[in-house]
Order: structure tokens, then sequence, then C-alpha cells
């Protein structure tokens, strides 16, 4: 017995360090170390993993069970990116919006055009979405550049492409008047990773296992690295903004991820806000990946936000916020 207690402590250990390893995604980009932000893929599982082996050690008294505890304090926040409870907010919304991937409408244009056009939110923000849709209730869009629209009920004042120097990603931004405030939207589809589930799914065979999975590291590690280089061009435009700020989209990166802490630097995450339950928003394989974000300038407050699970015209669900102007704004 206490010889495979030794083995599950050194098991422990090896986890929490790997926990740790991923908020250091917050200090170290891709180009210097592109396995940290890899590794933030199994952010969930560790923790998991990690909060099995907490009550092992409490069951059995062991003093241990402290120092785990303790140092698990520093995994609060990062767990709550991916699960979270915020109490309900009364206030009443300026503005409604939504992100959503619609994977350009292969699994029905027309159950998408209907689902938007039910929600009737304020603004919507599609990404994988290079066709035309039947949306008239939004009188304003943006729909020139490919992968990513816009369209809203509120007068759109400016859009840009942003030049991302990627080869299927892409982002633009709008300046956008709602009431007597100008927000600047900034839209992202971050480069993607193009994996299929073939290409994850375990075999009988250990050598061909072994395989899948560095092929899928060669594959990733590279796009991280264009991940690096598209953020930075984004954040140019949300950093200089003259405007508040709300910068949506599919990230392709999930918490506690380069692009993620980058992201969230000068912005407030709004799942973390307002979000109840699970965040997870791509449903394409059974693992757990929440990879479509919303952030705000601190001068707007997220009052509610929602992964829409009830519907399924895309491998994505997806996510509705409602946002109020704080009276610095």
């Amino acid at each position: 017995m206490k010889f495979f207690n030794f083995i599950l402590s050194l098991l422990h250990l090896l986890i929490t360090l790997m926990l740790l390893a991923c908020l250091a995604n917050a200090y170290i980009s891709p180009s210097q170390l592109s396995l940290l932000n890899l590794l933030s893929l199994g952010f969930p599982v560790l923790m998991i993993l990690n909060v099995l082996l907490c009550i092992y050690w409490i069951i059995l008294f062991k003093k241990r069970a402290i120092l785990f505890l303790v140092i698990s304090i520093f995994f609060i926040t990062p767990t709550r990116r991916w699960i979270n409870y915020s109490p309900e907010k009364k206030d009443k919304s300026d503005f409604s919006m939504m992100t959503f991937n619609i994977k350009n409408g292969t699994m029905g244009k027309e159950d998408v055009e209907r689902y938007i056009n039910e929600k009737d939110v304020d603004l919507v923000f599609l990404q994988e979405a290079s066709l035309e849709l039947n949306l008239p209730n939004y009188p304003y869009k943006v729909d020139q550049f490919s992968q990513i629209r816009c369209y809203s009920k509120f007068p759109i004042e400016k859009f840009e492409d942003i030049k991302t120097q990627v080869d299927i990603g892409n982002s633009f931004y709008a300046d956008i008047k709602i009431g007597s405030k100008t927000i600047r939207f900034v839209n992202i589809y971050m480069e993607p990773f193009q994996i299929d589930k073939q290409m994850v799914r375990p075999t009988r065979s250990m050598d061909e296992n072994e395989a899948k999975a560095k092929s899928l590291v060669r594959k990733m590690l590279p796009i991280f690295k264009e991940h690096q280089i598209q953020m930075q061009n984004t954040m140019a435009y949300v950093d200089n903004s003259p405007h508040p700020v709300v910068f949506v989209g599919d990230f392709n990166a999930v918490p506690n991820s380069y692009e993620y802490y980058t992201a969230s630097k000068n912005l407030k995450d709004s799942f973390l806000e307002a979000g109840i339950g699970s965040g997870t928003s791509f449903h394409e394989f059974k693992f757990p990946i929440k990879i479509d974000h919303i952030f705000t300038s601190k001068s707007i407050k997220t009052l509610n936000y929602k992964v829409d699970r009830s519907v399924h015209v895309s491998d994505h669900f997806p996510v509705l916020a409602s946002f109020k102007f704080q009276d610095s704004l």
C-alpha cells in the first residue's frame, strides 16, 4: 500500500506540474514553447484527476492532501473559465448578441437562418460563413470578407479587414453605433487545425495510435505559431481602439491557452463574468472543447452568457449574451 501511495503521489505531483505549466501560457508564447499551448487542451482532464486524487488523500487522512489543496487554489479561476457559476443579473440590457460558427451551413442553411431569426438578438457574428443568409431583421451587415460576417440592427459606422497573414483564418473590426455609444466589435476566426474524427479515433493497434498521436502533434504545433501571429495582428486593433471593445469569435483555442491569455490581458471574459455551467461550445468530439469566446472592455458589463445546446445545425453550439453599459462608458 505504501508503494502504491508513493506512485500516486508522484503521479499527483506530475499532474500538478502540468496544470501549473498550462498557466505559463500567460507568459510564454508558442514561438518560444508551443507544447505548453498543446497542454492547455488537457486542462479539464488534468483538473478532474487532481480533484479525485485530493479526495483520495483526504479519505486516507494524509497530510499531503493539505499541500495539494493549497496548490489547487491557483486553479480555481482557470477552472471557472471552463465551468462556472454566476448569480443571475436582473439589470436591463443595452444590447444582445450571438457568436456562432455555422460550418458554412453544411448541416442546413435554412435551419441556421431560422434559428438566428427566431433568437432575434441585436448583433450576430458568424464564422465559417462564406454564404448568403436570409436575415431580414438585420439592415446592416459586413459580408465582404472570407469566412466571417456580421449582421446588426444598429448602424455600422466603419469596418475594416484585419490582415492576419494566415491561410484560412480571418478577422475584421466594425465600429457600431448603439444609441449614443460607439462600440468596436472584433470578429475573429482563428486559423483552424482541420482535424477530423478519423484522425483522433483510437484503434486496437498501439503502433497506429502512437503514429496518430505524433501526426496530430506535428500538425498542431505549427498552427499554434500561426495563431500567435494572427492574435498579435488582431490585438493591435483591440488595444488601439478609440472605443470600448467586444472581441468575439471562434478562437480555435481553449481557456488557459496563449490565445486566451492574450485576448484577456486587457479585456474581461464574458463567460467568467456571467456564464453558468459548462462553456463547452464545440461538440464534434466527445472531449470537452471550449473555443468560442466573448471578451469585453471593462466598461461593458456582461449580464447573461449562454451556450445554447438545444440546436444542432453546426459542429459548434451558438453562444448568446447580453450586455449593459457601465456609467463610466
